[in-house]
């Protein structure tokens, strides 16, 4: 089993750190949303008491930027901007000490992006390699342990408002959705030579990321377009089914439960879908289990537990420039069980972390909260920066044992839970 296959497997790629003479397992978080993109966190053990604060270990500026960082064992990898550049950092998660940098003249975010300048796309590491993807269709595949460039495709296309997509590792081959407003491409690369092995000319992309799906022995791409739901078969790219939805924008990223799909867009109605993808013959089929007008925020994906998607809606503000609210729906027949009423800023992230949902906002507050049915009751809130608003965390966090990574508008912050 290669690298790539570990961490898209059930606990992810495990290292061991010694704190305070305890030892304790921590999960690499190697791409967005984590090993297997569900946003769920091993190995953390929520404190008896919550203490007051967090202790802060280090904060170093990165660059400007919502992409989420990546860490793998003792490093972490940033994807930002600086100046006129996009750069990829690796950082020593120890310390926050720079290990090398890679960087190249960028597309300058314009329009109604332009009040978040950086990347969006997170990076990915699996078997050595680090890829991204930026603003403008740039697509690098670098050597994890160097900066080294092993190759890059300047594909000099992008959707409305820039890529978000983030690229996968997986197999050996990087799959990335690049293309821009009328056409797209889902395109797998060898990963150590850069070669072309499959692609499925489509949609135009969206801005939510695939996740991967195992249906009958056959692994699977689920990715939104502009669109629509597709799945692409990982060996060959060949379109195996496709579920017609085109929200204002389609930011989600699927969530896999099995044969079961969820996926939720703001806007026009469409709210969250579940979809049973079953197999007769050699042809694929996505069937409708519930669709509801309830939806989760352009920018949030749920996080599903034991039956449960908790995640952030748009409030009576409607997300942008206004509030969000924390919800849980029933996964089994889409009913919103309840929604909080506290404003939530304009977006954020909820973690499943074993025995607690861990919620970071862009109003830099992280959330300590129980995974219940019944209501919202909160055990923790913290300040994890000064910033907020467009200024604040917008990017996804990194929990690793006691460690949390948090990524503000051009910091990245190391807290303690001690």
């Amino acid at each position: 089993m290669n690298n790539a296959n570990r961490r898209w497997g059930v606990l992810g790629s495990l290292v061991l750190l010694l704190i305070g003479g305890n030892c304790i397992v921590a999960q690499d978080w190697p791409q967005w949303r984590g090993p297997n993109r569900d946003n769920k966190v091993t190995g953390f053990t929520a404190p008896q008491t919550w203490p007051k604060e967090l202790m802060k270990k280090w904060n170093v500026k990165v660059g400007l930027g919502d992409a989420s960082p990546a860490l793998v064992g003792d490093k972490i990898y940033v994807f930002t901007r600086q100046d006129g550049d996009e750069v990829a950092l690796c950082l020593d998660a120890g310390t926050g000490k720079e290990l090398w940098q890679d960087k190249y003249p960028a597309q300058a975010v314009s329009g109604p992006a332009g009040s978040h300048p950086g990347p969006r796309s997170s990076p990915s590491v699996a078997d050595g390699k680090v890829c991204t993807l930026g603003v403008s269709g740039v697509l690098s595949c670098l050597d994890a342990a160097t900066g080294k460039v092993v190759w890059r495709k300047e594909t000099k296309a992008w959707p409305n408002f820039f890529t978000a997509s983030s690229p996968v590792i997986f197999e050996g081959k990087c799959i990335a959705f690049l293309g821009g407003r009328d056409k797209g491409e889902f395109v797998a690369y060898d990963l150590t030579s850069g070669e072309e092995k499959w692609k499925w000319a489509g949609e135009p992309p969206a801005w939510g990321s695939p996740a991967l799906l195992t249906v009958d022995g056959t692994k699977q791409m689920v990715t939104p377009t502009m669109k629509s739901l597709v799945s692409i078969g990982t060996d060959d790219g060949k379109l195996l089914w496709q579920v017609a939805f085109a929200p204002r924008y389609n930011n989600g990223t699927p969530i896999i439960e099995g044969q079961t799909v969820f996926f939720s867009g703001q806007g026009q109605g469409l709210g969250t879908v579940a979809l049973k993808i079953e197999k007769k013959g050699d042809i694929f089929s996505a069937n409708e289990i519930w669709r509801k007008k309830e939806a989760a925020h352009q920018y949030n994906t749920p996080v599903l537990k034991e039956g449960l998607l908790f995640g952030l809606s748009a409030g009576a503000g409607g997300g942008r420039g206004g509030a969000t609210n924390l919800y849980c729906m029933d996964a089994k027949t889409g009913e919103v069980l309840w929604t909080d009423k506290t404003n939530r800023g304009e977006c954020g992230t909820v973690l499943d972390a074993g025995s607690v949902l861990l919620c970071l906002t862009s109003n830099s507050e992280l959330v300590a909260f129980k995974p219940s049915n019944k209501g919202y009751e909160e055990l923790a809130k913290y300040k994890v920066s000064e910033k907020s608003g467009l200024e604040g965390t917008w990017a996804y966090p990194i929990v690793s044992g006691n460690r949390v990574f948090v990524k503000d508008r051009d910091s990245l912050t190391l807290w303690s839970i001690e």
